[in-house]
């Protein structure tokens, strides 16, 4: 018998809304600050963020990582 249980606390939750989540929290400057990249800084947008993490594996890890610990602490 197999356990349908995942221990990975990101299960079941999409890329954009963790994106949205933290954009909400911090706000694109923010963001910017705690996690430098262009995306964040220079014209952000959802869309244009989401591309750039789906092809950036290093930047998606430091958003999933804030918005674990974001969770953690509200």
């Amino acid at each position: 018998m197999t356990n349908s249980h995942t221990k990975d606390p990101l299960h079941g939750v999409t890329l954009e809304m963790i994106l949205t989540r933290l954009v909400e929290q911090y706000g694109w400057d923010k963001l910017g600050a705690r996690i430098p990249i262009q995306c964040f800084r220079n014209d952000p947008s959802i869309k244009s963020s989401l591309k750039f993490l789906r092809r950036t594996p290093w930047a998606r890890k430091k958003v999933e990582e804030l918005y674990l610990a974001t969770e953690r602490t509200t």
